[in-house]
């Protein structure tokens, strides 16, 4: 009994550590899985915007911006499915960056011909809000949980079991205490690593709002150019 109780304090005060550890990542986790979700949802309205004030601005610009945006929309989704850092990820965003630059280059062309014009100014700032916009989501999709937090995690947690399983077998009992605990903390740590993987796993973000502003660009344009 006296060798018993020493080892019930410990495995206790470290069950306690180690689910402060737990929470905290997962907080941390699902900040930035909300962060990656709203970044998508700003991106998304941004190109939105853009596509829609691309139909104000004058000929033959008009058509040729409109020709490029479902292409943008189109890359902007591919980004969702690869992995950040992938050599996949990388030759997307650098085609994005190619036409980037041809609206950029379009949209000046809009305002040199006719720089008093209300709507080839308002087109450019939402390009350039764009741009920001597409930046930020994919600077999101980096920022993940730190390593060395990950892995204090996942060693506090295999400690604590294993002081768990000596407590019980000392007890000679709580056999199904042990099971639960066990499954619990694998469960949270599978969570914390699925939501740190925004393109792998079973939880993903959704690309929905980028869909719907894709399927937006389908019907012909709403507004006839000047």
């Amino acid at each position: 009994a006296r060798l018993r109780e020493p080892y019930g304090v410990l495995q206790g005060a470290l069950l306690g550590v180690v689910g402060l550890l737990l929470a905290f990542g997962l907080s941390l986790a699902l900040g930035r899985y909300e962060d990656r979700r709203a970044a998508l949802v700003t991106e998304s309205n941004a190109i939105g915007t853009s596509y829609l004030r691309s139909q104000l601005v004058a000929e033959p610009i008009r058509t040729r911006s409109l020709q490029l945006w479902p292409q943008y929309t189109d890359l902007a989704l591919r980004t969702t499915k690869e992995v950040p850092g992938s050599p996949a990820m990388r030759r997307t965003t650098a085609a994005e960056e190619t036409l980037q630059r041809r609206l950029w280059r379009l949209a000046g062309e809009a305002v040199g011909a006719a720089p008093l014009a209300t709507a080839p100014r308002l087109y450019v700032d939402s390009l350039n809000t764009t741009f920001d916009s597409q930046a930020a989501r994919l600077s999101a999709l980096n920022n993940r949980v730190p390593g060395a937090v990950l892995a204090l995690e996942v060693f506090g947690a295999a400690v604590a079991l294993g002081l768990l399983s000596l407590h019980i077998s000392l007890l000679g009992r709580g056999l199904v205490a042990m099971v639960g605990a066990t499954v619990l903390v694998t469960l949270l740590l599978l969570v914390i690593f699925d939501l740190d993987r925004p393109t792998r796993g079973l939880i993903e973000v959704p690309s929905a709002p980028l869909a719907s502003v894709r399927a937006s660009m389908i019907p012909p344009p709403a507004a006839q150019g000047p």
